[in-house]
């Protein structure tokens, strides 16, 4: 029998809130259609935003969005997208299946999506193909409250008051498509092109994010703060404030992603072997940051990550568009433990993508809407978003898998937030439900308040237009308690959550 320890005397850190957020590029349906509407759209919205999209991401506490890439982000002008719609630029999205993008969808409606949903804004500039001047002048355009070109335009466009612009990225993925760079010469690159992104609001700054490795190789990291950390030896705020780092989940490697819903036992616990590797990434770039950064100024962005199968038959190949089972489900419980459990260095990461794109949380069809999986599990988990995280330990959980692909039984983490404990745990097993005892330290009564499961009754169960909610999240009662001590019994295949008090 497993035993988890948990220590309620020992924080380890905060979970930051941002650990939970998305990722929205301009890459087949993931805007156009699937968030944007338009105005004139039959399919009810507010400001050309689906009502039914909006309200699901409100209820999964959508703490921070990325935009508008992503790859497409390094080839993004962003005059292009602001003034009246019909005068607005219509280019072709060359890296996302070659098709029409009309740039109704810029600025101002990014900025308005993220109203609606209440998250915070995390903006990602062109270094790839733009300029230094490009760059900042939409710095400027968003956040400078004063008399500016820039301002002025701003005004003219029909936004009077300057944004909140929480996070900007300088580049993305500049070493494969944002450039094809070399370490040496990106880190110079961000070093210049920072400089530019001011600071217009002293009481609201922005945070700014370099890009980081998107592999195990350490040596992209080592060269940026080689280059780049003694520019400012203080770290004052602005400088630098995260490392990008992407992780995608191919279960046999970029030739051998798979089908999404089709998959063998041995496919299963190789996926799950392939997302658990994320924790070896971030301990490597870890350990090269501690170097340069021993007081944790600098965290990590995970702001692209998750699973990257085949895409469903009969879609655009360059759309990524991909059904999400119990298999996701299970991913994203992994993923999300272990940045809980790396809150020290990570704070920030974005789900890639949010709507109709690869382990998106929402799928759409029309009018219709489906909440997968994985929307499941991020509601299970939104209770550790700004909670303490708690030294825990799990023994005698023993392993699961085939010869090839052994896996841990059991993985968790836990917080405390308002006098309430979350425990979230992942049963990775197939075959056999999992034991686990609950003991925490002190020697108090406890009550659970509130307990779920996210699984199915086939691992390869999905959510559909015309079956919306054969995977969901529901009440969980497989537990015992003595009042002090709980005995768990977790189901093949399962994310289960419980609130203690």
């Amino acid at each position: 029998m497993a035993k988890l320890t948990i220590n309620e005397n020992k924080t380890c850190g905060t979970i930051a809130p941002e650990i939970y957020g998305h990722f929205s590029e301009h890459l087949g349906r993931c805007i156009y259609d699937g968030v944007f509407v338009g105005e004139q759209s039959d399919i009810p919205n507010v400001n050309g935003m689906r009502t039914d999209v909006v309200e699901a991401l409100k209820e999964i506490k959508v703490p921070v969005l990325r935009w508008p890439g992503g790859c497409f982000a390094d080839e993004y002008h962003w005059k292009d997208g602001i003034g009246p719609k019909a005068s607005r630029k219509k280019l072709v999205n060359t890296h996302w299946g070659g098709v029409t993008e009309d740039n109704s969808f810029g600025t101002h409606e990014f900025m308005e999506l993220c109203r609606q949903i209440g998250c915070k804004t995390y903006v990602n500039g062109n270094l790839g193909s733009g300029t230094v001047q490009e760059m900042s002048e939409w710095v400027e355009y968003m956040t400078f409250n004063g008399v500016s070109p820039m301002a002025e335009l701003r005004k003219k466009n029909g936004h009077e008051e300057p944004w909140a612009v929480d996070y900007f990225g300088v580049g993305n993925e500049n070493w494969g498509c944002g450039g094809n760079m070399t370490a040496e010469h990106y880190a110079n690159e961000y070093r210049r092109y920072q400089t530019y992104v001011r600071q217009y609001d002293k009481d609201h700054p922005v945070a700014k994010i370099a890009c980081g490795p998107g592999t195990e190789d350490t040596h992209w990291t080592r060269v940026l703060l080689e280059t780049c950390y003694d520019h400012a030896p203080a770290n004052t705020h602005g400088f630098m404030d995260l490392m990008s780092l992407h992780y995608y989940v191919f279960p046999g490697g970029w030739d051998d992603r798979g089908a999404a819903t089709e998959y063998s036992d041995e496919r299963w616990y190789q996926t799950l072997f392939k997302a658990l590797g994320i924790e070896k990434m971030i301990a490597g770039h870890t350990a090269v940051i501690d170097q340069f950064d021993p007081e944790k100024k600098i965290g990590f962005a995970v702001d692209e990550w998750g699973n990257w199968f085949d895409v469903e038959k009969g879609t655009n190949p360059g759309f990524l568009y991909q059904q999400s089972t119990v298999r996701d489900a299970l991913v994203a419980g992994i993923t999300l433990n272990i940045f809980n459990k790396r809150c020290d260095r990570v704070r920030m990461a974005c789900l890639a993508q949010m709507i109709n794109v690869l382990q998106s949380v929402i799928l759409t069809e029309g009018d219709r809407m489906v909440k997968t999986p994985t929307w499941h599990v991020l509601h299970q988990f939104r209770h550790h978003q700004g909670a303490e995280l708690l030294e825990s330990a799990l023994t005698e959980a023993g392993e699961t898998g085939t010869e090839k692909w052994t896996v841990p039984a059991v993985t968790e983490s836990v917080s405390r937030k308002d006098g309430i404990i979350t425990i979230t745990l992942n049963n990775l097993s197939l075959t056999d439900a999992q034991e686990v005892t609950v003991q925490f330290t002190e020697d108090a009564a406890r009550t659970v308040t509130e307990a779920t499961v996210v699984t199915g009754s086939d691992v390869h169960d999905h959510n559909t237009f015309d079956t919306p909610e054969t995977v969901k999240e529901t009440a969980f009662s497989d537990y015992r308690s003595d009042g002090r001590k709980l005995t768990v019994t977790l189901p093949k295949a399962g994310v289960v959550m419980l609130r203690v008090k």
